[in-house]
């Protein structure tokens, strides 16, 4: 099977597209420096990540510092 978009020329990444808590993006292809989200077919945000994400326990308890 072939990917399509590479047929096509198109710009795109094979890699998952990871939206962390913090506002940072990783990708899950290595090489992958352009983190825009029309490049990636698969947009995760981190809390659907197995086993969580670090950033959104951090976000979560600056946000309980801010309300007490």
């Amino acid at each position: 099977m072939t990917c399509s978009q590479c047929n096509h020329d198109l710009d795109h990444c094979h890699g998952t597209l990871v939206i962390h808590a913090d506002t940072r993006v990783d990708c899950t292809e290595p090489d992958c420096v352009d983190f825009e989200i029309v490049r990636h077919t698969l947009v995760l945000d981190c809390t659907e990540l197995h086993g969580g994400c670090s950033c959104t326990v951090i976000a979560q308890e600056s946000q309980l510092l801010r309300v007490s």
